[in-house]
């Protein structure tokens, strides 16, 4: 059962990446005076808001494959793997605020992390349907 918090563990750890993008949105929402609804209109706002987006974008694809890999492959691999995504994320987003041109790499890191989970995701369900 304690296996189970490896992944638990970079679950969270992805979700308090995602909180603190929802929050540096809301804040250049205030600072650069975009009004709900709108999405443009500030260069600091659009880079922050496509920043959360895309980490929101790449979560749905990441955290089940990661999940669907700790179950079927090994938690702390699914763990390990994890915390490069996360880092990954983190570098890609701190990047994208402070000049777009900057965040290839975080992207670049973060999709191998993700991609492989997929693949090691889809190897163990595999497994498992041939018994």
């Amino acid at each position: 059962m304690e296996t189970i918090a490896y992944p638990g563990g970079v679950t969270l750890l992805a979700l308090l990446l995602y909180l603190l993008t929802m929050m540096n949105v809301g804040r250049n929402r205030i600072k650069n005076s975009i009004e709900a609804p709108a999405t443009t209109g500030n260069i600091d706002f659009e880079c922050a808001y496509r920043a959360q987006m895309n980490t929101l974008e790449h979560m749905v694809f990441f955290l089940p494959s990661m999940w669907l890999f700790a179950y079927t492959m090994s938690a702390e691999w699914a763990c390990w793997i994890g915390l490069v995504w996360v880092a990954g994320r983190i570098q890609y987003a701190i990047g994208y605020i402070t000049d777009p041109k900057k965040r290839a790499p975080g992207v670049i890191i973060g999709m191998i992390a993700q991609v492989t989970v997929f693949i090691g995701a889809a190897i163990g369900i595999s497994k498992l349907l041939l018994g």
